[in-house]
């Protein structure tokens, strides 16, 4: 498969994710977003030991702390994004955190002398003005359902900047996996070769993952005494499966054109819109939908330059 195939496969599986993570946040638990955290990094760690056994990738373990900058810039902004859905609906919260995509363009284009052909740059900007455009939608709708008293939104201020931190946090590792993923000859990973880069660099960001959950988790069991009963865990568990899909397919869409690989992946919020119409009767608007035609289109222009 190429990048493209590997962009779409991601930006339908973060989509699902997305949607049980929104399912699996609980407003009054303080500590739903460290519990979301921990069940994606034992699902990561559970595929990584499986890599680990099965892959014959030759992993060596200094690449654990080698792709840490990656890893700690992942797992920082995506348990931001948790803290965000326990107070943003769905839709307000995924367009803005995947504008990062934008920024990851950019650092492409400037540090990675990664380009693109005319008709891809415009497909990519029409993208994101239409990513954007639905956050700007969505941030007015919530701006007036806390003026008039809605109780979910009393901590706007708040909430809204989370997918903003979220975006500039993966924006960052995004860009880190881009050079770490460009050449396997320059890639600052060890032991790694041109067939096992993407698996070595996917393997050592599960693992930390994994580290990062059992941290939380025993800060939460044996500090704040909080209780995780896994019979409670069931959307947090399916969210993580879908996750841990998503990031299996996008280390290789990253790997092999990064520059256009960003703003696919970004579009997964839009899947995440158009499953939060769905399943969790969140309305939409004809200007949204207006915006999702636009990226669909936006899409579309990007898999038929790729053909």
């Amino acid at each position: 498969m190429n990048w493209f195939a590997f962009s779409l496969i991601t930006m339908l599986a973060w989509g699902a994710a997305d949607l049980f993570y929104k399912k699996g946040a609980d407003e009054s638990d303080r500590y739903s977003h460290l519990k979301t955290s921990v069940m994606v990094g034992v699902v990561m760690g559970l595929h990584a030991c499986y890599t680990l056994l099965f892959g014959h990738i030759g992993y060596q373990p200094i690449n654990l702390l080698l792709y840490l900058p990656v890893s700690l810039m992942y797992i920082l902004s995506m348990t931001v994004g948790y803290f965000g859905l326990r107070y943003l609906e769905l839709s307000i919260s995924s367009p803005i955190q995947n504008t990062s995509g934008a920024v990851v363009c950019i650092l492409c284009a400037v540090f990675l002398h990664q380009s693109m052909e005319l008709p891809l740059i415009a497909a990519v900007v029409v993208i994101y003005a239409a990513i954007f455009l639905l956050g700007v939608i969505e941030k007015k709708q919530a701006d007036r359902l806390r003026e008039a008293g809605d109780e979910k939104y009393r901590i706007g201020f708040i909430a809204f900047f989370m997918p903003i931190i979220y975006c500039v946090l993966d924006a960052l590792g995004t860009f880190f996996d881009a050079y770490y993923l460009d050449d396997w000859t320059a890639t600052p990973l060890r032991g790694v070769t041109e067939d096992t880069l993407e698996a070595v660099a996917n393997t050592s960001y599960e693992l930390t993952f994994l580290i990062a959950a059992a941290l939380l988790f025993c800060y939460m069991r044996f500090i704040k005494k909080e209780k995780m009963p896994l019979k409670k865990q069931g959307a947090r568990t399916v969210a993580a499966v879908f996750e841990t899909a998503g990031q299996f397919t996008y280390v290789y869409a990253m790997s092999d054109e990064a520059i256009l690989a960003a703003p696919m992946v970004a579009c997964y919020s839009v899947v995440s819109m158009i499953l939060s119409r769905i399943f969790l009767k969140e309305k939409l608007t004809k200007g949204q939908y207006a915006c999702i035609v636009v990226v669909m289109l936006g899409i579309a222009v990007l898999g038929f330059y790729d053909v």
